[in-house]
C-alpha cells in the first residue's frame, strides 16, 4: 500500500493550529492576552523564519496543559475545534485527501505540532494515522512537558522512519505534502515531493529541484 503522507498546518489547513490555540486560549481569558499572545506570536515568526527554538516553544506552549483538569481542556478543545478550526478547512484538501483514499493509498498526517492540539484534527479530516509531538502524561493528566523525538525538521524523518519500522509500510512510491522549508528533510526521503502553498524559501527549493507546486486554497 503507497503512502500519502500530509503536513497539517498551512497545508491541509488554511492556517497553523498551534498558534491559533494558543490565539483562542489568548481571546478567551485563558491566558494573559498580552503577554502570551506577544511571545506566541514572537515563536510563530521565528518558525517561518525556520529559526524556531523548539525546545523553547514546547516548554512555553504546553504549559497550560499541565495545569489544567483534562475535562475543562477537552471542553476548550471542543470549542477551539467550532471557532478556530472549521473555519479554516480546505475544501480542496478535502478533496485531496479523498482522491488519496480512492487510490487505495494509506494516509498518514505527520505535524510538528502536539497531539493534544492535533488527533481531534486528524479525526475531523477522516485521517486514522497521527504522527505528532507527543504530550508527557502522568495519572490520566498532563505534565506540560513533552516526551519523545519532537516531530520537527530532522525529527520527522526520525518519527516516521520508527513508524516505518514498527508497521512494515515503505516509502516506496510514496508522496509528501507540504508548505514549510522546515519539512525538506522529509520532502527529500519520500518519491513524490509536493510543495503545497509554499512558503517563499521551499518555493524557491521546489522550483529549483522541478517538484511540484499545488494550491489547496479558493
Amino acid at each position: 500500500m503507497r503512502l500519502a503522507l500530509f503536513d497539517l498546518d498551512n497545508t491541509l489547513l488554511g492556517g497553523d493550529s498551534d498558534h491559533a490555540w494558543g490565539d483562542y486560549l489568548c481571546a478567551r481569558g485563558f491566558l494573559d492576552p498580552v503577554a502570551y499572545k506577544a511571545r506566541n506570536d514572537a515563536f510563530y515568526q521565528d518558525y517561518l523564519a525556520g529559526k524556531l527554538d523548539n525546545a523553547a516553544y514546547l516548554n512555553f506552549c504546553l504549559e497550560i496543559l499541565g495545569r489544567t483538569e483534562m475535562a475543562v481542556l477537552e471542553q476548550w478543545h471542543h470549542d477551539y475545534m467550532r471557532d478556530c478550526i472549521e473555519p479554516i478547512l480546505l475544501p480542496k484538501a478535502m478533496d485531496l485527501l479523498q482522491k488519496h483514499r480512492d487510490a487505495g493509498d494509506k494516509l498518514v498526517i505527520i505535524t510538528a505540532t502536539n497531539r493534544f492540539v492535533t488527533a481531534p484534527i486528524a479525526a475531523r479530516l477522516g485521517v486514522d494515522t497521527l504522527i505528532a509531538t507527543e504530550c508527557e502524561m502522568v495519572d490520566g493528566r498532563y505534565t506540560g512537558r513533552s516526551t519523545d523525538v519532537p516531530c520537527f525538521r530532522e525529527g520527522k524523518v526520525t518519527r516516521l522512519n520508527r513508524w516505518l519500522a514498527e508497521t512494515g509500510y515503505s516509502l516506496d512510491d510514496s508522496y509528501f505534502y507540504s508548505d514549510s522549508m522546515n519539512d525538506l528533510p522529509l520532502l527529500e526521503q519520500v518519491t513524490n515531493p509536493v510543495a503545497v502553498d509554499p512558503d517563499p524559501n521551499l518555493l524557491s527549493e521546489a522550483k529549483k529541484r522541478g517538484w511540484p507546486v499545488i494550491s489547496l486554497r479558493g
